[in-house]
């Protein structure tokens, strides 16, 4: 009998390195910023470009959350069930964020009106236009996130239909090309008609979400025997040349072909085109991390992702992405360092430090123990497979959702 998802749950465990390098680029794109490295110098370009760590969180929720469906549509089980999977999302996201929310309010409040702070403790800020605020800027992709989370169960219900084998592949594949050009045309669009607020909403980002869903589509097929080998396998053996061109893109984004390094308006152009190379590099970056096929072994590079340090500092990297601005403003107040001031390796010592710290112990305090309660709850059980199952793998694994 087909074992229903969640049996022998695969970890990929390289994703959680992947989370920390995500959350350390944006926290150092948001040093860069404010201490003004990141708008003039021999490396602005660079750490103004850090904000591509968000593109990776995108790709690796786009995998790790598409995935379960994939595997469930190949293997004929049931899809994971929406009310479970929102409420495991809710628990994972809304209590740090009202945390961070609080801490902001409290720690570094300056004119905003509380109106503000509740539309970021809501995740609206970014339809209302106060995305802004002191010490939350960095949650507008927390809004676009989640915007991808309530989309996610109709989007499967509508791909996981048909055929279970190479041609719901090459369907799939299809659809994830047309949402890699989805994306650049929105932000080409909206900057054309001068609405900025726009460019923070989940169409222009579909892409991103796509590629990570597009990646999920070819490992399920290749774990349940849809797809033979084929030369992404031969890629796993080599994630130095896949990083290496993923390096080669990011440079060639740090430049004015993805647009300006401060605030102000793209064209439509670097608008369309800083989506792509954004696209472009998250995906390769996640790529040689999921290649792996059991019983193919991952290769050395991608292990040392896969270790435990890189495991232990990825679970708190939610909590390194989530606190970390309000922790740099404080940082710069202590040190009494205006913005654009200087002082980027002051600022971003103390504030890596603290983040990771303060991150340590929102997870054992909080983050875990809601976890834990939540997986406990009976009515968040899993499915038992349909018995339609028309792929039969004792050692084909599901996922759990991040």
């Amino acid at each position: 009998m087909t074992p229903p998802p969640g049996a022998h749950l695969p970890r990929f465990r390289a994703l959680d390195g992947l989370r920390l390098v995500g959350a350390l680029a944006v926290l150092t794109t948001h040093v860069g910023f404010e201490s003004g490295a990141a708008l003039e110098g021999r490396f602005a370009g660079l750490l103004s470009r850090l904000d591509v760590g968000v593109a990776l969180f995108f790709v690796v929720s786009g995998f790790l959350l598409f995935r379960p469906h994939a595997m469930a549509h190949l293997q004929g089980h049931h899809r994971p069930r929406p009310a479970a999977y929102l409420v495991r999302r809710a628990a994972r996201i809304l209590p740090v964020l009202w945390l961070v929310v609080a801490a902001a309010w409290l720690l570094v409040r300056e004119d905003a009106p509380v109106g503000d702070y509740l539309a970021h403790a809501f995740l609206v800020q970014i339809y209302v236009g106060t995305p802004q605020t002191v010490g939350l800027t960095q949650l507008w992709s927390l809004c676009t996130e989640v915007a991808f989370y309530l989309a996610l169960p109709v989007v499967a219900a509508l791909a996981c239909r048909g055929p279970r084998d190479r041609r719901w592949v090459r369907r799939m594949s299809v659809a994830g090309g047309v949402l890699l050009l989805v994306g650049p045309a929105w932000m080409a669009v909206v900057t054309v008609l001068g609405q900025s607020q726009a460019r923070l909403w989940l169409p222009g980002f579909v892409g991103w979400f796509g590629l990570g869903m597009l990646l999920a589509v070819w490992h399920a097929a290749r774990t349940t025997g849809v797809l033979p080998a084929g030369r992404l396998d031969r890629l796993a053996a080599y994630p130095g040349t896949v990083w290496g061109l993923a390096a080669a893109l990011f440079v060639l984004a740090s430049t004015p072909v993805a647009g300006p390094l401060d605030l102000a308006e793209p064209t439509p152009l670097q608008a369309a085109t800083k989506s792509l190379l954004y696209a472009v590099i998250g995906a390769l970056v996640v790529l040689p991390t999921v290649l792996a096929v059991p019983p193919a072994p991952e290769p050395t590079a991608v292990r040392a992702l896969s270790g435990r340090v890189g495991v232990g500092l990825g679970l708190i990297s939610y909590g390194v992405f989530a606190y970390h601005v309000v922790i740099l403003e404080l940082v710069s107040r202590g040190l009494g360092l205006a913005t654009f001031e200087g002082g980027f390796w002051q600022r971003w010592l103390l504030t890596a430090a603290l983040a990771v710290s303060v991150a340590a112990l929102s997870y054992v305090v909080v983050e875990r123990p809601v976890m834990r309660r939540v997986r406990t709850m009976p009515s968040l059980g899993r499915r038992r497979p349909s018995p339609s199952a028309t792929h039969s793998d004792a050692a084909t694994p599901s996922h759990t959702p991040a």
